[in-house]
């Protein structure tokens, strides 16, 4: 009960004081009346029992998040839709809690630029869910970074964690600092600022952030000797670190390789075994570590890879055999100097080759097309596009990013899935597909933790079998809790949100996060 004391207040002022107390009420709790009391003195609030079964997609109290509602209307949408909350209604009051982070740490991050001006960026890190280990997930470094982004990331990451199998929480962090056109020494300064600020927040056995955008191997070595400087320790707080110093091998191959790892899964059951990637086109977008690393991988496998692209366009194979992997390590070369790849299709020898569409993404231009792995950023394969892969002919497409597909694209594909059954295109989240790259950083965390290196090799056949079970989870999962008909493929969506989410609501009830 909430109580408002007329007495003290004039009649106006008080009225307003309740009208308030009843918004924020209402804001956390959907069924609150406001009831006459015995008393002129007193007004009472009156919140009634939680509705069951409702799951609030938003307070209305807080500024709106897009991409952090985006992602959590998935998930609960999926676990609605399924016979989960049915067989386990008390799994709703776990979602609501889990929906909200552990801890939000946000600070500014103070440095200086080459001509000594004093430079202020606002830095993040989001402490999702320590319920299965560490929190874990990567630091970004764009000037689009904000809180809504970190939390979706950060909450993807929860359940993406949890399909490996590993022992890791979800997390996210970063900041709103643009390393393009930065010097080698700004970057350094600007690390090292950072982590002067995250040092206290972070440990091998708390807190393990890795690369993310704008984060690879440059950067991670400045804030690793950033820790070690400030806090005079050597310890395993980042992955994703040099090969030399406590680094795990295949690590920066890690997400591309997984994400083709769990296609290759894809296929083979799609296909009752018959078929690989083999003379499959494959149209991939981005030009980062998880593209090229995807893109090799599938020309390894006999495929051929038809696009890639970066911020400012698609870049389209022209000829027969695609991209080989000596242009790929020219693409390499060329993002590790942070230059367009106008460069490379402009220039002489490759011309012929390869077509640039400024403003473009490849979708609708790399013509038939089998396999489509977007892997650039966030919501980069709409509707339109959506529609346009199914008419060119695609039968897989996987998440190399991180919600690489709109709601509205995912919606396109579930329903081919269920429509066109045995012949639809059959669509798998990042959360599942692009878990090789934290997959690995957790084999390195326990690489370092007992002061071992393993083989290429031996990490490699460990990634195979991540990927391996995580796509049996998420498919043994979705014919649990979402049946489908016969000739239908199950919903990769659904058993890896449901997957995912399960283990980490046992988690929390078993440390008595809810009851």
């Amino acid at each position: 009960l909430l109580n408002a004391k007329r007495s003290s207040r004039g009649k106006k002022e008080s009225d307003a004081v309740v009208v308030w107390c009843l918004s924020v009420a209402r804001s956390f709790f959907p069924r609150v009346s406001l009831l006459a009391s015995p008393s002129p003195l007193l007004l009472t609030l009156s919140i009634s029992p939680l509705n069951p079964t409702h799951i609030p997609y938003k307070m209305s109290n807080l500024p709106s998040e897009p991409e952090f509602e985006q992602a959590y209307k998935e998930l609960a949408s999926t676990l609605e839709n399924s016979s989960l909350f049915e067989k386990n209604p008390e799994y709703k009051r776990a979602l609501q809690i889990a929906a909200i982070p552990e801890r939000i740490i946000q600070f500014r991050v103070v440095w200086e630029n080459d001509k000594n001006e004093v430079q202020v960026n606002r830095g993040y890190r989001v402490q999702y869910n320590s319920a299965l280990g560490p929190y874990k997930g990567g630091l970004r470094l764009h000037p689009t970074v904000n809180l809504s982004i970190l939390k979706f990331l950060g909450f993807e990451q929860i359940f993406k964690n949890a399909l490996t199998g590993l022992n890791m929480g979800g997390g996210k962090g970063g900041a709103d600092f643009d390393p393009k056109g930065k010097s080698d020494n700004e970057i350094r300064r600007f690390c090292y600022a950072f982590m002067k600020e995250l040092s206290r927040h972070i440990g091998a056995d708390t807190d393990v952030p890795a690369g993310d955008i704008g984060v690879g191997g440059r950067e991670v070595g400045y804030m690793f000797g950033a820790y070690k400087s400030i806090r005079n320790q050597w310890e395993g707080i980042l992955t994703g670190k040099g090969g030399s110093w406590g680094g795990s091998l295949i690590r920066p191959e890690a997400t591309g390789y997984g994400l083709v790892y769990y296609v290759e899964h894809m296929i083979k059951y799609a296909s009752g075994g018959k078929e690989s990637f083999s003379g499959k086109r494959v149209a991939i977008s981005g030009s980062g570590n998880v593209a090229q690393y995807a893109a090799l991988k599938v020309i390894e496998l006999g495929g051929t890879v038809i696009s890639l692209s970066d911020s400012k366009g698609a870049i389209i194979a022209t000829s027969d055999k695609g991209f080989t992997p000596e242009i790929i390590d020219i693409i390499a070369d060329l993002k590790l100097k942070r230059k367009a790849l106008t460069e490379l299709s402009s220039s002489s020898e490759y011309s012929s080759q390869l077509k640039y569409i400024e403003g473009a993404r490849p979708w609708k231009h790399c013509g038939n097309v089998d396999v489509a792995l977007p892997s650039a950023t966030q919501n980069e394969v709409s509707a339109d596009e959506a529609e346009a892969l199914i008419s060119q002919g695609a039968k897989f497409i996987a998440e190399g990013s991180n919600m690489g597909c709109t709601q509205e694209a995912i919606d396109i594909f579930e329903a081919s899935r269920k429509e066109k059954k045995g012949s639809a295109i059959w669509y798998a989240p990042g959360k599942a597909a692009n878990a090789g790259g934290v997959a690995v950083s957790g084999l390195e965390m326990a690489q370092n933790s007992q002061r071992l290196k393993w083989t290429s090799e031996e990490v490699d056949e460990k990634l195979k079998q991540i990927m391996k079970n995580c796509f049996e989870n998420g498919l043994e999962t979705a014919k649990e809790y979402v049946t489908p008909a016969e000739g239908e493929f199950p919903s990769l969506v659904a058993g890896s949100n449901i997957a995912g989410f399960k283990k980490v609501a046992q988690a929390m009830h078993d440390q008595g996060d809810w009851w």
